[in-house]
């Protein structure tokens, strides 16, 4: 199979699935599990799986041994919150992370169609179905940070605004400055998980990053086949199983999209379902039909207006390829997750543990 005609099949496959959960959504899926059984929870692309991970996932280990460690890997249509494509399919994501230490690994929610607020809500969601127990972020040390740190400890909800940070419990501003983007998930999580009444109380650990890793140097080598300049920088097991997909054909898929899907809908898709997926409006919508035709996705991309965001032509081109208006998205938010599905487990002993925490009805195995 040609690379091009994989990433097809896997655009299809993720639309079938998507609208299964959608169609088949429902909202009793968070039930108290097993008390006897801690479970620490981690929200990564993995894509791929480098050092920075895994000091994340080891520091957790280290200090919880007895717990399950579930990774939660973003999923459906194999784009991530900026709206680009991952290197690897989820599948094999989950694969690495297993090799390298994690029990179980779910698939998150389709950041590449949702905006940032919305798949936070999606993951706090997630964690809340979970039932988890501990929630391991990796973080920049910056001046005045660790006074957020300490607010989030103590379960307080934090608000981040333009250019200050806000304890959204007494009102106090934390911060003046606007924060880099590893920062502002864990302060942004925050506010999710307290929108649906989780209790996130001292269930943080928080984890000081590592340096020596590149995310532009381990792509370039990916893209190359050719890993000497990066072998420090990623577990032998990460190199090991991108070789592999490499040979068969299946990976790099970062640069690749479903071009024809996208020059179809800009080209052919009506005022009122363009102004109805999710993230656009009628400006946008009119936008894409005032410099009709494309010919390439490039042109696509060239003929959208910087957004606030500087991943928003990059969602947008997305958001197109996957064709789901806001509407579906909102119900399919509210309802998630509609199933937890398992994408790869250490063995039939810690799946079992699992399905006793999260105490689920809707957990089900993922299938190719």
């Amino acid at each position: 199979m040609y690379i091009n005609d994989f990433v097809k099949s896997i655009n299809e496959r993720d639309r079938k699935t998507f609208f299964n959960d959608f169609e088949n959504r429902k909202n009793d899926n968070v039930k108290e599990g097993s008390n006897d059984i801690n479970l620490i929870a981690d929200f990564t692309e993995y894509s791929p799986l480098h050092n920075g991970h895994f000091h994340c996932m080891s520091v957790a280990k280290s200090q919880f041994p007895d717990a399950l460690f579930v990774a939660i890997v973003p999923g459906l249509f194999e784009r991530s919150g900026r709206g680009l494509p991952y290197i690897l399919p989820r599948e094999v994501r989950a694969e690495i992370a297993i090799s390298v230490g994690a029990d179980i690994v779910v698939e998150g929610p389709p950041m590449g169609i949702m905006g940032s607020g919305q798949y936070s809500l999606s993951l706090a969601r997630m964690f809340k179905a979970l039932n988890t127990d501990i929630i391991p972020r990796g973080y920049n040390p910056i001046d005045g940070f660790d006074k957020i740190l300490e607010r989030i400890s103590q379960g307080h909800p934090i608000a981040p605004k333009p250019y200050k940070i806000v304890d959204m419990k007494t009102k106090e501003i934390l911060l003046r400055d606007k924060l880099a983007e590893d920062n502002y998930v864990i302060v942004s999580f925050s506010k999710s998980l307290n929108k649906i009444n989780f209790d996130f109380k001292d269930k943080f650990l928080f984890v000081k990053r590592i340096s020596g890793v590149s995310g532009s140097k381990i792509r370039e080598s990916v893209s190359n086949n050719n890993f000497d300049l990066v072998k420090d920088m990623m577990p032998a097991q990460t190199i090991e199983i991108l070789k592999r997909e490499i040979e068969k054909n299946r990976a790099p898929l970062h640069d690749l999209r479903v071009d024809e899907k996208i020059i179809e809908n800009a080209n052919n898709l009506s005022f009122n379902h363009l102004a109805s997926l999710n993230l656009f409006n009628d400006d946008l919508a009119n936008k894409i039909i005032e410099n009709r035709p494309y010919n390439t996705v490039e042109d696509v991309y060239n003929s959208l207006s910087q957004g606030f965001s500087k991943f928003f032509k990059t969602r947008v081109l997305s958001i197109l390829e996957a064709d789901v208006s806001k509407e579906v998205i909102s119900s399919y938010i509210d309802y998630y997750p509609s199933v937890i599905r398992v994408l790869d487990y250490k063995n039939k002993e810690k799946l079992e543990k699992f399905k006793e925490k999260v105490n689920n009805s809707n957990v089900e195995l993922f299938t190719h």
